[in-house]
């Protein structure tokens, strides 16, 4: 599996709560209906948590302001991944998603990258060739 790590800050006109319901109620079903162009397998949305648990935690441990958000986009393989990179509707699917991505993402404050799991604890999945 190819996994793709998007970091998310929003943009500074944007409260987290903005922030969140534009992320899961508009963006979350424009990836579903691109999906089949992308030729992703999964996309998960991980939200911020605030409040007294999460800021309390994160005193203690003397972090850093957390992002707002996490987005993880998996495809079967690197090739999966660059077969869909290839295809004309792909390309124009990326384009809307970015457009989109523009009205609610800080993008160039939000990091992305290209990755593989590597499963120390839990349920084991069988790793592609």
């Amino acid at each position: 599996m190819l996994k793709l790590t998007f970091c998310l800050r929003r943009l500074p006109s944007l409260s987290l709560e903005e922030f969140q319901d534009y992320w899961l109620n508009k963006h979350g079903p424009l990836v579903r209906t691109l999906q089949p162009a992308l030729g992703m397998t999964r996309y998960v949305q991980l939200h911020r948590l605030s409040g007294d648990l999460a800021d309390g935690m994160r005193r203690v441990r003397g972090a850093p302001e957390p992002y707002d958000g996490v987005a993880e986009l998996w495809w079967q393989s690197e090739e999966t991944w660059r077969a869909a990179s290839r295809n004309p509707e792909a390309r124009e699917a990326n384009r809307l998603l970015m457009e989109d991505e523009a009205k609610f993402i800080d993008l160039k404050n939000s990091p992305l990258w290209l990755n593989r799991e590597e499963m120390i604890y839990g349920e084991q999945r069988r790793r592609a060739p």
